[in-house]
């Protein structure tokens, strides 16, 4: 259902917008690779901001998944906990300051994802980890890099295209390139998740009961993390920080498809990229001909998600 749904978004995406035809002459024009016209127009400007919207959400929805098996901690997503925020600060710094390097961005953003984990994870530590303790240490660290980010997007004036697209959490202007550049990346990083579902359905047990089963759980759990750091970073890198997927997509893979992460993995990836180019494909078309960001999209269901996962669940706060 999720791969139908994907596919009709898909579809409807391609078609809507200040340029609109039928589904039929799409299909038809898809089919033979016709490159004249509205076909051509859609093929050049339409279907590169569609197929980041796509792979985006596929890495948003795993890298939650995944953070959220390694911290036992349902609350647990990329923006949330301040990754984002630092790749995007990475990749900002990159983009306003060494715009010849732009090919290292994802490298960078990756870098700049790493250290802002283990940063949230060191503060985070007081004999043990809690789960709370973690949400509220990313909250911060989301801020500062959140500000950061901000600050250098004013001192560059707010008129550098790639600062402030990454800054604003926008795909409105993206091209193929940014296609090839995000495609190995989070084909990698899914590839590599799905290695690891055995390990997630293990990380979910007791420590001791998974080192009993031959589990190496530290060494797993960072491994695991480094993963969904890069997942979650590659993305911030293109599109910018964008908050709550990672949360969101999970819990209803859980309620749909269960706790096996054999299922849930794939799930994440498909539904993923569902939930955020139909948050794209709304900000687009709802107060045409301007748009909204997808990520404000998402703030804005996320948000109360977040308030009503946390109402639920009074037993994280101990």
């Amino acid at each position: 259902v999720s791969i139908v749904a994907l596919a009709t978004i898909v579809l409807y995406s391609m078609k809507t917008g200040s340029i609109e035809i039928s589904f039929n002459e799409l299909i038809t024009g898809l089919i033979k690779n016709d490159n004249n016209g509205n076909i051509g127009i859609i093929k050049d400007v339409r279907l590169p901001r569609v197929l980041c919207a796509v792979l985006i959400g596929a890495s948003l929805g795993v890298a939650g998944t995944l953070l959220q098996a390694v911290m036992k901690n349902p609350l647990a997503d990329p923006g949330i906990i301040g990754i984002s925020s630092g790749a995007s600060f990475t990749a900002v710094i990159i983009t306003a300051f060494a715009p010849t390097l732009y090919f290292f961005t994802p490298i960078a953003a990756f870098a700049g994802g790493v250290v802002v984990f283990f940063m949230v994870y060191c503060l985070s530590w007081k004999g043990g980890l809690s789960p709370m303790r973690i949400i509220l240490t990313g909250v911060a660290v989301n801020s500062l890099f959140t500000g950061l980010s901000s600050a250098l997007n004013s001192m560059s004036g707010g008129d550098r295209t790639g600062v402030s697209a990454i800054v604003e959490a926008n795909i409105t202007q993206k091209t193929w390139d940014d296609v090839t550049t995000l495609l190995p990346y989070v084909v990698a990083g899914l590839f590599l998740a799905m290695l690891f579902t055995q390990e997630c359905n293990l990380l979910s047990l007791e420590d001791k009961t998974a080192r009993s089963l031959g589990v190496n759980v530290n060494v797993t759990r960072i491994v695991i993390s480094l993963v969904a750091v890069l997942l979650a970073s590659i993305s911030t890198a293109v599109a910018g920080a964008i908050s709550f997927l990672g949360l969101i997509v999970p819990h209803i893979g859980r309620i749909l498809v269960g706790s096996n992460h054999k299922m849930l993995i794939p799930f994440s990836a498909f539904f993923g990229a569902f939930t955020f180019l139909l948050a794209d494909t709304i900000g687009r078309t709802i107060v045409a001909p301007n748009e909204v960001s997808a990520a404000v999209i998402m703030s804005v269901v996320g948000g109360p998600f977040f308030i009503l996962l946390l109402r639920r669940s009074g037993r994280y706060g101990k």
